[in-house]
């Protein structure tokens, strides 16, 4: 209780106390003049004097009773009372005094269980500000960060006379401060009492006097000597070498200092530079600095002394500027030591795949640099396995090394492209006789806007033959099936064999997805009798593991056999919904989406046929299939022909000297170009259309479908309408360079057009998916003639419906049963999903199923 008095009376004493001793550790009484300090001193002994005296009017000692009382307070009963009291009536009744006594024994058993209740020491009510914890504070930051020994300097500062000179004679002080990068604290030249210490480069000596001047010199040669005169009140140093420091005149001191050199940053390679199919490079590195690392960059130059000289590499390369990248630095944590990893995409840069010089280079915060180099035997590029592929990228590689070697690339190109194959795209058909017209087209060497101009055609051309078209799933299947096979031929390694196997998957999950959506519904089939052989994802998942495992055991042909099986199985694959009524009526959207692949499709069949005639122009004499030679442009097929027996895009395109589709005139012509009157019409369908009228009237239901176009307003359905504009004005353009008889500019038109369209269907069902967002697609059953009896189910064994969602619509007699049933299901998700060794598409589609529980 005496404690609670004294705090609660003699509180804004020690508040006052503590503000008053931190601000002189602080150094309030140096920026003071002597009156304002005098008049500053004055004003807190006023206050320590009312202060006081208020607290010891407020303070008195408590006696024996209010302790009693305060301590009875916390009893229960009071017994403490009760001892003390006695009974007003019955003191004759020896009853009454019976109970009194047994009374007094209980209160007697309380009383000897107490115990000294706490003191209650809060001050929130006296002090509602909380000043007083703003004195502690400041209390605190000075015994920290402040000089306490400082206080004892206000008597010295306190004179009665002129000044601080006259009273207690010349004074000085000095700070010795590190550079910030360090993080080290500034030191009190006052306070250090050693003869000697340690200080880093760089650091900063502040000195500042006080008295009269010149009474107080300072001389050193840690550093140049500052440029302020030497009877300066202040004074600064910056250290650059070890040396002494020495103060002349009143409290004079001399200390050596011994200088902390800053070191050089270093950085080195954790590993090898290696490669991250399908083309990324990587590598892991280390940098140590004794303050911190503050950036880096790995600069990469080629080495044509270390490349193997042969060939479009025989000649000297041209100069090309070494490719600098920024090496990641660590986000938190010290930057004193650490390891990370560059990781990067370089497979197109024409460093790709040829011997290079890696310099890693870091430097620190005083902009000291460490640097280190490697020679690096390939640049990690992307590999092809496509042979023509490979002779592409072949090509761009020697173009790159030096624009010289484009007529042998020409030369090379023209023989690859002489005699095709027959199952060569069009496309990439047309992007190399492309190339081939550029690379030719330059005097004595070709510009560099040309040469980097062929380099991505002929990149394009190469990923289309090494990937595929994506929209034709069993295409990009067999490729996928095709690349691997190549890898396991030519000895790939573990990564790229496990790219590629990643790939397959892939390229299965789509053809399985394609079957599901083109499913016919189940009905009564007689073509569909006689053994059947029924397989699931599961069987297909554990065909694909087993491939991997005889690949990695180096048992290369049985993978081979089993590759050619799934393959096998694969394309004779046949899926069936079951169920009545099939999938029922389309949706706005799923009619958009047909008409377009439609249109597409026709779009593709009209390209072949302008290419099947640009042959024919070019080789008059190449036998037709189904036809007579002089049959070429009459008034359509006759009706036992087919389309596609015109030609095949394979076919040779003519001599190599002669230019694909210029369109030059000749003797004798009356129609386009030059041509006799009715030539040009050999592309002609059943309906008498020439090729020109076949492309306008393409453009123009292109159009129609664009008027209908669902999903306008999102981001990807005006992405969608965007590149259905621009396939309707390269079909245009197709039209008028069809009527003009120029078939090579039209091809290229067309190839733009099947593109832009492409892209427009990617978008429009990007658009569908996010208006239906929450149905997920179904993963049907795959089988070699599927039973029709079987419906279309996803893993949980939810059937399709009529607007392809999966659900449930079957009522549920027995509830119970039903949420049993729902939390078994739930566990088996995240059993399934906590299994990382699953396929990747497998476990997103697991963790969609869970984010909607």
């Amino acid at each position: 209780m005496a404690a609670e008095r004294a705090l609660r009376a003699f509180w804004p004493v020690w508040t006052i106390i503590f503000l008053t001793v931190a601000g002189f550790a602080f150094g309030v009484s140096a920026q003071l003049s002597p009156t304002a300090l005098w008049a500053g001193l004055a004003g807190v002994a006023v206050l320590l004097a009312v202060t006081i005296a208020r607290g010891v009017m407020r303070f008195r000692l408590p006696s024996r009773e209010e302790a009693l009382e305060r301590l009875d307070r916390t009893l229960p009963g009071r017994p403490i009372s009760a001892l003390l009291d006695h009974p007003a009536i019955g003191a004759d009744d020896p009853a009454a005094q019976s109970v009194w006594a047994a009374h007094l024994r209980r209160m007697e058993l309380r009383a000897g269980a107490a115990r000294a209740p706490a003191p209650d020491l809060r001050l929130s009510r006296q002090d509602p500000f909380a000043l007083r914890y703003v004195a502690a504070t400041a209390l605190a930051m000075a015994l920290l960060f402040g000089t306490i020994g400082r206080v004892g300097e206000v008597g010295e500062a306190v004179s009665l006379g002129a000044g601080p000179a006259v009273a207690s004679g010349p004074s000085w002080e000095g700070w010795v401060e590190p550079p910030v990068y360090t993080g080290l604290p500034s030191l009190y030249l006052n306070e250090i009492l050693a003869d000697a210490f340690e200080t880093p480069e760089g650091s900063r000596i502040t000195f500042r006097s006080y008295g009269e001047p010149g009474a107080i010199t300072l001389s050193t040669d840690v550093g140049p000597m500052p440029t302020e005169a030497a009877d300066a009140y202040a004074q600064s140093v910056t250290v650059e070498r070890s040396g002494t420091f020495t103060v002349t005149g009143p409290m004079g001191r001399s200390w050596e200092i011994s200088v902390t050199p800053d070191a050089a940053p270093a950085v080195a390679l954790d590993g090898e530079v290696e490669g991250e199919p399908p083309g990324q490079m990587q590598f892991a590195f280390t940098a140590t600095d004794d303050y911190g690392v503050v950036s880096g960059t790995a600069t990469i130059r080629l080495d044509p002394q270390a490349a193997d000289r042969r060939y479009g590499l025989a000649v000297e390369p041209e100069p090309r500027e070494a490719l600098v990248l920024d090496l990641p630095m660590p986000f938190r944590g010290s930057r004193s030591e650490f390891t990370e990893v560059l990781l990067e995409d370089l497979s197109e840069h024409p460093f790709a795949n040829l011997p290079v010089s890696l310099t890693l280079t870091v430097t620190d915060e005083a902009g000291q640099i460490g640097t280190v180099s490697y020679d690096i035997p390939r640049l990690p590029g992307r590999r092809f396995f496509d042979p023509l592929a490979n002779a592409l990228i072949e090509m761009r590689r020697d173009i790159l090394w030096n624009r010289e070697n484009a007529p042998r690339a020409a030369q090379v190109l023209r023989a690859l492209t002489w005699n095709p194959e027959p199952d060569l795209d069009e496309g990439v058909y047309l992007q190399i006789r492309t190339a081939i017209r550029r690379l030719e087209s330059g005097v004595g060497s070709i510009s560099t806007e040309t040469r980097d101009q062929v380099a991505e055609i002929l990149w394009n051309a190469a990923m289309e033959l090494e990937v595929g078209d994506l929209d034709d799933a069993l295409e990009r299947l067999r490729r996928a099936q095709e690349r691997l096979s190549e890898a396991m031929q030519q000895g790939a390694s573990d990564e790229e064999i496990a790219q590629l196997m990643q790939e397959l998957r892939e390229a299965m999950d789509d053809y399985m997805q394609q079957l599901a959506e083109n499913a016919r519904p189940g009905e009564d089939n007689p073509d569909q009798g006689g053994e059947r052989m029924e397989m699931s994802m599961n069987d297909l998942e554990e065909m694909m593991r087993r491939i991997e495992e005889l690949m990695r055991e180096g048992r290369m042909a049985e993978a081979q056999e089993m590759l050619d099986a799934l393959q096998q199985m694969l394309e004779n694959m046949e899926m069936v919904q079951g169920g009545e009524g099939g999938d029922g009526p389309q949706t706005p959207g799923q009619q958009a989406m047909e008409g377009l692949q439609d249109t597409l499709r026709d779009q593709q069949e009209l390209s072949d046929d302008a290419f099947r005639e640009l042959q024919d122009r070019l080789n008059p004499n190449r036998p037709q299939s189904g036809q007579q030679p002089g049959q070429q442009g009459q008034q359509g097929q006759q009706p036992g022909q087919q389309q596609g027996q015109q030609g095949q895009p394979g076919q040779q395109p003519g001599p190599p000297g002669q230019q694909q589709g210029e369109g030059e005139t000749g003797p004798g012509g009356g129609g386009p170009e030059g041509l006799p009157e009715g030539q040009g019409e050999g592309g002609e369908n059943g309906e008498g259309m020439t090729l020109a009228e076949r492309q306008e009237a393409l453009r123009r239901l292109l159009e129609e479908q664009q008027r209908r176009l669902p999903g306008a307003g999102t981001e990807a359905g005006d992405e969608a309408l965007r590149q259905l504009d621009r396939a309707g004005r390269a079909m245009e353009e197709a039209e008028g360079l069809l009527e003009r008889g120029n078939i090579a500019g039209a091809l290229d038109a067309q190839s733009e057009a099947l593109e832009a369209l492409r892209e427009g269907m990617t978008e429009l069902g990007r658009a569908l998916a996010q208006e239906q967002m929450g149905q997920e697609p179904g993963q049907g059953q795959a089988e070699g003639n599927m039973a029709p009896d079987r419906p279309l189910q996803d893993p949980l064994g939810r059937q399709a419906g009529n607007s392809g969602s999966f659900g449930s619509e079957e009522a549920m007699a027995d509830r119970e049963e039903a949420f049993r049933r729902s939390r078994e299901l739930l566990e088996e998700l995240r059993r399934r999903s906590a299994e990382q060794e699953r396929p990747e598409v497998e476990l997103d589609y697991l963790r969609r199923l869970l984010d909607q529980f």
